[in-house]
């Protein structure tokens, strides 16, 4: 007997799943803040992106509760101290974190939450919920594709764009932390293979381990 879909298109063992969280790291350039934007502009994909809180002052081009979750330092520590955040970082002075509350919501609803994070981040992360993550790092194909591709956005001066590249080599030398390395030297196939790497893990057995087992025993009682 086949499994009857339901309206969504979804098996019963993939509405009985519990949500998992994929995390796309990269050298800036490199291609993740793209492929991010080009997941979350499916919704047939449905992931739903983790929003980040910070402390620093909100820009008038940003949105509070989009962009990012603007709050107060004493609140970011308060937080902090509370381990309500995944991962959380200081960046000149600012502290950025990932709060968890919102994030497991989401999971344990069988859903998915697109991280767009760095090395530090990705290994807090991993460590605090690891049957929950998957980690996928971009490289650009060669170091001067990575060099005109921060050219052509003309957003940086040569002496960032150089600083850009020197903490590139050292990103780069940190791929064996992630579960899958894809070179992106064509964004449409590398996006292909990121679809590809997500829906193979929403099928993993252990992430969908009560659903199979009731599955199973329906089946079996028939």
């Amino acid at each position: 007997m086949n499994a009857t879909p339901n309206p969504q298109g979804l098996t019963p063992i993939e509405t009985g799943r519990r949500g998992l969280m994929l995390i796309l790291s990269s050298p800036s350039g490199a291609g993740k803040t793209t492929l991010t934007r080009m997941l979350l502009q499916d919704k047939s994909i449905d992931l739903t992106l983790s929003v980040s809180s910070t402390t620093r002052e909100r820009r008038s081009s940003e949105v509070d509760g989009i962009h990012y979750h603007f709050i107060a330092r004493d609140q970011f520590e308060r937080m902090r101290g509370g381990d309500e955040f995944l991962e959380w970082a200081e960046v000149h002075g600012n502290f950025y974190g990932s709060p968890r509350a919102p994030v497991e919501a989401v999971l344990a609803q069988g859903r998915d939450v697109l991280f767009d994070i760095d090395y530090q981040g990705t290994q807090q992360v991993r460590r605090k919920a690891p049957d929950d993550v998957v980690t996928i790092f971009i490289l650009p194909p060669t170091m001067k594709e990575l060099r005109a591709r921060l050219e052509r956005r003309a957003e940086d001066s040569a002496e960032t764009i150089a600083k850009r590249l020197t903490n590139a080599h050292h990103e780069i030398q940190r791929w064996t932390g992630y579960d899958y390395v894809l070179v992106n030297d064509d964004l449409q196939r590398t996006y292909k293979q990121v679809l590809t790497i997500l829906n193979a893990e929403r099928l993993r057995r252990a992430r969908a381990q009560n659903a199979i087992t009731a599955f199973v025993d329906k089946l079996l009682a028939e």
